[in-house]
Order: structure tokens, then sequence, then C-alpha cells
């Protein structure tokens, strides 16, 4: 695919929607799960564990997924619009962050300090040595992560912020060091040996469950070889679309492996786990960016609709969590048919993201987009063609 102009954006890749809604319905189950575990149910009696294990307890690891894919997609698209990251426009690429991820944030963060004010349950900051003033400038001065390593957990809603401390603050940098960089070459190799230092970092934070588990330098890593992989697909991927079937293929064996089996990679490699984790969502991203012009498996059309909704399914997932453990304990919380109330909790969701995005989020960032970014002029030879 030949982008010609300055403005050019890629289209939506149905595979790494699909991946990307996968992750957010790992999410959403595991934060069902720690409340009403499928193990405890009916199904743990003819359902393998391993695989009741995998739907329940693969949040952070999804988390770690979308990182990469956050990293690729902003890089890659990046790529598109500039011709190069060296060519960046700072502020074109700040003000669309800041469209994405600002309005759903002040909402979320609105909502959750009116339930705290309300002492509604499950929304009460009550924990010694935090407070709601404190949260809120944590929320939004992108260390809500570093927060919680020093003071313990917030309420669930709250502590779904912690990966847009690290996210955000990636993106902060990211601009400005393509800019002093320049060469791509250069990027492409510092990015390269930063990714590898996830495995270091984790072990290094080991003594605090929750920093190692929150900090910035194994999160942004992870980040890294998203933009890692970026840099490749954008100049290799689509010039070889049988190797990047291939590709996608191994990447995918090796999520799943990680996701099914993660007690094995563990045991073998320890913290190196999350790095293969990292490399096989990597090798999916390239793999499927170099096949975009593949239609989306028929049957998997919600999975994607997940994966295009999954910045307002995150952030508002907790609020349905809540509710429907609620209406589980009220029914008499009957744990052998659980399992029933994460057909709704899924669902409702996906509800509460779509109404969010149409009515809120994506007419905030359309309105963003057009007031505070320039109309960038077509150059008057094309762009360097990405394949």
């Amino acid at each position: 695919m030949q982008h010609r102009g300055s403005d050019a954006t890629l289209a939506r890749n149905p595979g790494i929607d699909a991946v990307r809604g996968l992750s957010i319905l790992l999410v959403v189950l595991h934060h069902l799960g720690l409340r009403m575990p499928l193990k405890a149910s009916v199904l743990g009696g003819f359902v393998p564990a391993r695989v009741l294990a995998a739907l329940n307890w693969n949040g952070y690891e999804a988390v770690f997924v979308f990182f990469v894919i956050s990293g690729f997609l902003i890089a890659r698209h990046s790529i598109a619009r500039w011709g190069s990251l060296a060519r960046i426009d700072v502020g074109a690429f700040y003000v669309r962050r800041a469209a994405r991820i600002l309005p759903c944030l002040v909402l979320v963060v609105l909502v959750l300090s009116l339930l705290h004010l309300a002492g509604a349950a499950d929304y009460v900051i009550a924990r010694e040595g935090q407070s709601l003033p404190r949260a809120i400038a944590a929320a939004f001065g992108l260390h809500l992560n570093w927060y919680e390593g020093r003071t313990g957990y917030l309420p669930g809603g709250w502590d779904v912020l912690w990966s847009l401390s690290i996210e955000e603050t990636f993106y902060l940098a990211f601009p400005l060091v393509c800019l002093v960089v320049r060469s791509e070459r250069l990027l492409f190799v510092l990015l390269a040996a930063f990714a590898l230092t996830l495995p270091i970092s984790r072990a290094a934070l080991d003594g605090n469950e929750i920093w190692q588990e929150k900090a910035y330098l194994p999160g942004m890593a992870a980040i890294a070889c998203g933009v890692v992989a970026a840099l490749v697909s954008a100049r290799w991927s689509a010039r070889a679309p049988w190797l990047a079937r291939r590709l996608a293929m191994l990447g995918a064996a090796g999520l799943a492996s990680v996701l099914v089996v993660e007690g094995w990679w563990w045991s073998w490699l320890g913290n190196g786990t999350m790095l293969v984790l990292a490399g096989s969502v990597a090798c999916i991203v390239v793999g499927l960016d170099g096949s975009e012009g593949t239609r989306g498996a028929r049957g998997f059309g919600w999975l994607r609709s997940c994966g295009r909704l999954s910045y307002e399914i995150y952030l508002g997932h907790m609020f349905v969590v809540f509710a429907i453990v609620a209406l589980y304990k009220a029914s008499g919380a009957n744990a052998a048919w659980s399992f029933l109330w994460y057909v709704p909790g899924v669902a409702l969701s996906w509800l509460l993201g779509a109404a969010v995005a149409r009515a809120y989020s994506l007419p905030c960032e359309r309105w963003v987009k057009r007031r505070f970014t320039r109309t960038p002029r077509r150059p008057a030879q094309p762009a360097l063609a990405l394949d």
C-alpha cells in the first residue's frame, strides 16, 4: 500500500482489531474472575483447570498486549502520516493523543469522584494514606501507578487507570526522541535495546508486587517493542505477504502458549516470559500488517468490535463489573452458576463502551482534532512509500 501525502492514514486492520478485542475481553474476564472465579462454578467439574485459569487470570498479560499494539499502531500511523518518525509534527502528535485520551479520562474521573463523594460501595477511597484529591492528581498527572505502588490499590474503577500513566508518559517523550535521534535505524537499535530490558526491569523491582506490575520501565519496554515492530513493518512486511502470514501464525502460537501454559514459561524463563509475550504480539501485528488486504474472519465481528471500542470498554467496564457482582450477591451468590453472570458482564461492558464512544468520546475526539490540528499541506513530491 502506498501513501501519497503527509495527511495519509492507514485503514483499520481487522486482524489487529481482533487481537485487541481478545485483550479487552481477557481484562473483563479477569475482573469478573477475581470476584466470581470460574473454577468455583460447575465448569470446574469438566473444563480443564488450565483453560479456566487462562480465561480468568490473564488480565495483566492482556494489558501488555495492549502496550505492544499501542506502540505499533501509533508509530505505524505516524510513519504513514509524516513519511518518517524523524518528521513527526510534535504539536499534531500531542493533539491527536489528547483528543483520544482526555475526553474519556475526564468523564471517568468525574463519575468516580461523584460516586466517592456519594459514599457508593466499591468506589470510596478509604485506604490509609489515600484521598480523592491525590487520586485525581495522580490520574491526570500520569503517576497513578506510582501512587498505588506507594499507598496500595485504589478501588477498581481507579485502579485501571494505572496503564494510562505508563502509556501516556511514553508518548510525551516519544516524538521528542524521534526528532532528536533523527535516524530511524538508530531509533530502531535504541528501542530494540530498551525492549530487551523488560525482564531485567521487572526482576529489579522484586519485593513490591504492585510496583513490579505497574512500574514505568517494563510497560514502556513493551510499548517500545511495538514501535520496533512498526519500523520493521513499514519498510518490509507487505513485500513478502507469504512470510508475513507465517510470522503472524508464529506469534499467535507464542501468545497462546503464554496465556495457556504461562506457568511453564515462568518456571523456565521467569520474568523473561513477559518478553516472550511482547515479542509474540510484535510478530502478530507485523504479520497482520503485511496481510492487511485480507478480510476479517467470519463470526468474529463481535471481537473486532470490542477491539475498536477497547479504550472505552477498558475505562468503563468496572462500573459493569461492580453492578453485575452486586446483582450476583443479591441473587444468593450461587457459585455453581456464577459463570452465567459473565455473559451479561461482557455484553454490558461492550454496550457501555459503544454508547460512550458514539455519544461522547468520538464526537469529542473529532472536535478537538478540527479545533487544534492544522490542515497539512500536500507536499509537491509524494512522500516515501512505506512498502
